[in-house]
Parts: structure tokens; sequence; C-alpha cells
């Protein structure tokens, strides 16, 4: 029979436990929230859509700061974590690298607006975006190098030059319903398996 400091402890553990969920499930009903409605949603929408009460989600999130720059951190680990998975999973590592930069495109559609939420923390911002490197461009390395050695792209795409390139192809989107980044990236990624990276330029 449990003492009474055992069923303390085992208490303690599930109320952990429980809190962990009912934050993970915040970051993701916020991150579909934030795409469907943008990051100026109200709160309760979000609290609605991951059934907890608002007092449930103040408690883990005192501010929309905190909770958007939690979405962002959420989602950046999703991705990253998503890079080693796929090409361990899907049948070739171009089809992985596909299926990844589907992932951060929808990664940045959630990160719009980002910075006018976080205007009054700049250093905050600054980190993030920090953390956003540090953390993707090795994993889009990772498949850019695996795509390469298995011959499906030309050697010499950088990870930096593609990410900041799918991040411009995104800019406008929210703007012109006319516009469909993914179409364009489709393009690039065609591009990439057809013809290889592009010469280098010669600086001198």
């Amino acid at each position: 029979m449990p003492t009474a400091d055992q069923s303390r402890g085992a208490s303690a553990r599930s109320k952990r436990a429980d809190a962990v969920r009912n934050q993970q499930t915040l970051l993701d009903a916020a991150a579909e929230v934030f795409v469907s409605s943008g990051i100026d949603a109200p709160i309760r929408q979000i609290a609605a859509r991951a059934g907890v009460g608002l007092g449930t989600l103040y408690r883990h999130f005192p501010t929309r700061a905190d909770l958007v720059t939690a979405v962002y951190r959420h989602q950046i680990e999703a991705c990253a974590e998503a890079g080693p998975r796929l090409l361990t999973e899907v049948a070739s590592p171009f089809d992985a690298l596909r299926e990844w930069v589907d992932l951060f495109v929808d990664f940045l559609v959630t990160k719009h607006g980002l910075a006018d939420a976080l205007q009054s923390d700049s250093e905050r911002f600054a980190a993030l975006h920090t953390h956003f490197l540090d953390r993707l461009m090795p994993v889009c390395g990772d498949l850019l190098a695996a795509a390469t050695e298995a011959g499906e792209i030309g050697p010499g795409v950088q990870p930096y030059e593609l990410l900041r390139g799918i991040g411009n192809l995104c800019i406008g989107r929210d703007t012109d319903p006319r516009y469909d980044p993914r179409r364009l990236i489709d393009l690039l990624l065609r591009g990439l398996r057809q013809g290889g990276a592009p010469d280098a330029v010669d600086a001198g």
C-alpha cells in the first residue's frame, strides 16, 4: 500500500504531466489559430480551440508576447526535429527535403506578425531570430547534403540562401489572395532537381 508521501509524489507528477500536456495543446492550438486568423487573433479563440479556460492559458502564458514567443520556439523545434526523421522515413533525400520545405513554409505562415507582436521587446525578437538560424540551417544543410550525395541535386546550394529565398517568396501571401507562394517554391525545388545549383559568380 503506498505511503502518504508516495501518494503526494504521484499526485505532483500527475499534475506536472497534465500541465505539460495543456501547454503543448495550447501551443498547437495557438499555431493553428495564428495561421487561420493572424497573430492578433483573440486569446479566447485560442483557449477555445485548445479546450481549456482562459485562466489555464494565462497561467502558462501571462502575456500575448509570451504566447507568441513560445509558439515560435515550439514551431522551430518541430521543424528542426522533422528533418532527421524525414530522412529516415521518406523514400529519397529530395522527397524528404520537399516535405521539410512544406513544414518550413507552414512555420513561416505562423511566424507572420512576430516582429509586430514583439515590437517593444527587440532583444527577445533578436534572440529568437538567432535561435531560428542556429536550429534550422544545420537541418536544411543535412537535407541538402543528403540530396546532393544521392545525385538528386547539384552541389553548391547553401542552406541560408535556400531558406532566405523561400522566405522571400512567402512575402505578400497574406495581403494578396491571388498569390500562392507554394507554386513558386515548387518551381524552385524542381529547378534544384533538374539543374542543380547555379554556377558560382566570380567576385573578381
